[in-house]
């Protein structure tokens, strides 16, 4: 036994050493792209001022001879001045030719931080309470017995639902709109399987997947531009290491873009009875206004992904090695740290399927599914859990345990 956690522990530390390869050396392309991104307009408007210049030299030099100098003042006064109105209109389009290069220059560098500062200061649309909605079977629904937490369930967001009978065993705030983060993968998955033929099938990483996962801090699976990886490596890599560039690869593929693949995430909500409290924007679980659902809606997201024979594979999977690649000829081992750490808990049974999420607008959040030791079946979701070291786990363990065995 020890003898596996030191080759986990190792695994863990050459994993940490690549990605931090990773990261250096994505960081050294975006300087390079910045430079380019300055230098190309600033050449451009070098080269403008140098027309510019010849312009003026052209219209204004000596024609040679006193006699030539003499016609030509005669042929511009007679001219109106028409040739310095010429000059002057000229001067003044490349002018602004240069001005619009130099202005799009700066705000190419710039608009990543512009970005990322509107959206660190926009306001949170949390809190908001919005009536449940109707569960496509009829089941969610609060009873008599129906309990709020107590203190030492630490989440904000909170639901616990009998997943046989559809009682929510406890809540706080279940309909409430809240940031989902990266629980928003499991949408993901089962929107990219119900679209998927054949998981064997592969896709090639590209630098814009990469790029996108880099520019906005996503947590990734490993993926590298140029590697071709299997749909089912995607699947997986969405779910256990909550891969940014596996759920984009899976977006691609399945629709062609992040956008045109959200908007199928948006036709599922609405077919799934949610679109009135929950609306996506991405497909990885960026913090954005108008990303939300609450607790209650991914309850009911999470029972239809469990529904899949697929999706409840991917998400019971405790690790996972990928497909061989030409940087990896031995796959990556990826894990669901979820389950990971919930495994040696004492829940009153176990806990079967799991997705984590955080960003720093949700705090930690997760949704699991699991069953006590009788056989029956729970799906447990909080989400804002503001305090570090994994609070929202304990936070199931102790719920899961609260109700094992109950009817």
């Amino acid at each position: 036994m020890e003898e596996q956690f030191d080759d986990e522990g190792m695994r863990r530390v050459q994993w940490a050493q690549r990605r931090e390869r990773m990261q250096r050396e994505k960081r050294r392309q975006m300087r390079q792209r910045r430079i380019l991104r300055i230098v190309i307009p600033a050449a451009a408007v070098l080269i403008a001022g140098l027309i510019i210049a010849g312009v003026n030299y052209i219209g204004r030099r000596p024609a040679g001879g006193q006699v030539q100098d003499s016609m030509a003042a005669a042929g511009k006064e007679a001219a109106g001045g028409a040739e310095d109105n010429s000059i002057d209109k000229m001067q003044s389009a490349i002018q602004e030719i240069c001005s619009n290069a130099a202005i799009q220059a700066l705000w190419q560098v710039e608009a990543g931080s512009i970005q990322e500062s509107a959206e660190a200061s926009s306001p949170e649309r949390e809190g908001k309470d919005i009536p449940a909605p109707e569960h496509p079977l009829g089941k969610y629904h609060a009873t008599d017995k129906t309990m709020s937490p107590g203190e030492d369930i630490v989440s904000n967001y909170v639901i616990f639902i009998d997943v046989d009978t559809g009682n929510i065993l406890m809540r706080r705030n279940a309909t409430e709109r809240m940031n989902p983060a990266s629980m928003t993968k499991v949408l993901t998955l089962l929107v990219a399987v119900e679209h998927i033929d054949d998981l064997d099938d592969t896709f090639t990483i590209t630098g814009d997947i990469t790029d996108y996962c880099f520019v906005h801090d996503c947590s990734v699976a490993g993926f590298e531009k140029g590697d071709t990886v299997t749909v089912r490596d995607l699947l997986y890599g969405t779910i256990l290491p909550s891969g940014a560039d596996a759920a984009l690869g899976l977006a691609i593929y399945v629709a062609g873009s992040e956008e045109a693949f959200v908007k199928m995430m948006n036709e599922k909500l609405d077919e799934l009875g949610l679109s009135g409290s929950a609306h996506f924007t991405n497909c990885v679980g960026l913090y954005d206004e108008d990303h939300y659902c609450s607790v209650y809606d991914m309850a009911v997201i999470m029972e239809n992904a469990i529904s899949n024979e697929t999706c409840r594979s991917v998400l019971a999977a405790h690790t996972y090695q990928t497909s061989p690649t030409q940087r990896e000829p031995e796959g990556l081992l990826i894990s669901n740290w979820f389950l990971r750490r919930i495994e040696d808990k004492d829940t009153g049974g176990e806990v079967l399927c799991g997705k984590t999420g955080y960003v720093n607008q949700s705090g930690n959040c997760a949704v699991s599914y699991g069953i006590d030791e009788g056989g029956k079946k729970y799906i447990c979701v909080t989400a804002k859990c503001e305090l570090g070291g994994w609070k929202c786990i304990g936070d199931h363990v102790r719920m899961y345990k609260q109700f094992s065995g109950t009817s």
